[in-house]
């Protein structure tokens, strides 16, 4: 079973809108929608990304930070998980991933 496809997802999986970004950027920011956010209804998991000048790097830099979403991985592992037909205890494996080891903590610095 090893590198076999489980599933596919498609645009017609997320609601992707685009809008005008803000800041630096000069006219082309602000007359074309550059900005690029991304919603995957099922998983809850939402990026946005405007950093970049085209809609076209937005959109990917936008699908990489959605598939990096907490949100998105539960539901990631949960749906592969019922695919392959193993049980799976959400309320262990959600209690597992808030054990201080596994998380994730920055700091932040005033500047």
């Amino acid at each position: 079973m090893k590198g076999e496809l489980l599933f596919r997802l498609t645009e017609k999986d997320f609601e992707i809108t685009f809008y005008r970004g803000s800041g630096k950027g000069g006219q082309n920011r602000n007359k074309v929608e550059t900005g690029v956010r991304i919603y995957h209804p099922e998983s809850g998991a939402m990026a946005q990304s405007c950093e970049e000048r085209t809609q076209g790097r937005n959109r990917s830099i936008a699908f990489k930070r959605l598939t990096e979403t907490k949100e998105f991985k539960i539901w990631h592992k949960i749906k592969c998980a019922k695919i392959l037909g193993q049980q799976i205890d959400i309320e262990t494996w959600i209690t597992d991933q808030m054990q201080p080891k596994n998380l994730k903590i920055e700091e932040i610095k005033n500047l």
